[in-house]
C-alpha cells in the first residue's frame, strides 16, 4: 500500500528525533541564560566592591576592573542563545509584520540558514583561531595586575557555537509547526495568525 512503507515511517521518526534535538539544545541554552543571570549580578557586586575600594580606602586593583568586563562580556555573548529562544532580540518587521504567518515562518528558516547559521560559522571559526593564539603566546593584559587573555577570547566561539545551536534548534521547531508536527506556540505567534485559511473562511 502506497505510503505505508519504510520511507514513509521515516519522516515521523526523524521529525520526532530533530525536535528531541531542539529539546536538548533549548535545554542547555535555558541554563547558560541562567547562569548569565548571576554572573550579572557578580558583575554588579565586583563593580560595588571596587568603587568602596577606590573611593572610601583609596585602593584599585586592575584584575578586579577586568573581571567586570570580562564578566559583562560574558552575559552580553553567552546570553544570546538565551535571548534567541526567547525572541528577545530586537526585530525591525516593517514588511514581514504585514504578512501571514506562515510566511513569516518561511522566512525564519530562510533567514536562520541563509544568514545567521553562516554568520556564526565564520565568528566561531575567527574567535577560536584568536583563542588559539592568545593560548600559543600566553597573552596577558598590557596593565600591571592584570589577567590573561585566552579566556575571555574562549568565549567568543563558545557564544557563538550556542547561538548556531540555537539557531537549528528555532529552525526545527518552525519546519515542524509548518509540516503540522508541532503546535504553533513560539514567541510571537498570534490566536489570528495560527487559524487555518479554511478556518478563517468558515468564520468570516
Amino acid at each position: 500500500m502506497a505510503g505505508s512503507g519504510p520511507s514513509a515511517r521515516r519522516g515521523p521518526q526523524r521529525m520526532k528525533a530533530l525536535l528531541a534535538l531542539s529539546r536538548t539544545i533549548d535545554a542547555l541554552n535555558e541554563r547558560v541564560g541562567r547562569l548569565c543571570a548571576w554572573l550579572v549580578l557578580a558583575c554588579v557586586l565586583i563593580s560595588a566592591a571596587n568603587a568602596v575600594a577606590r573611593y572610601g580606602f583609596n585602593l584599585s586593583s586592575n584584575a578586579f576592573l577586568e573581571i567586570q568586563w570580562y564578566l559583562y562580556a560574558a552575559v552580553y555573548l553567552c546570553a544570546a542563545g538565551y535571548a534567541l529562544k526567547h525572541n528577545a532580540h530586537v526585530r525591525i518587521d516593517l514588511v514581514s509584520g504585514r504578512f501571514p504567518r506562515r510566511a513569516r515562518l518561511w522566512i525564519d528558516v530562510f533567514g536562520g540558514l541563509a544568514m545567521l547559521l553562516p554568520m556564526c560559522a565564520i565568528l566561531v571559526g575567527f574567535g577560536w583561531s584568536a583563542f588559539l593564539e592568545s593560548w600559543r603566546i600566553g597573552e596577558v593584559s598590557g596593565d600591571a595586575g592584570g589577567l590573561v587573555r585566552w579566556p575571555i577570547k574562549l568565549v567568543v566561539p563558545l557564544a557563538f557555537l550556542l547561538l548556531a545551536l540555537q539557531g537549528i534548534s528555532e529552525t526545527i521547531k518552525r519546519v515542524a509547526i509548518l509540516h503540522g508536527d508541532l503546535p504553533d506556540h513560539l514567541p510571537g505567534s498570534h490566536a489570528k495568525d495560527q487559524l487555518d485559511s479554511p478556518a478563517r473562511r468558515e468564520l468570516q
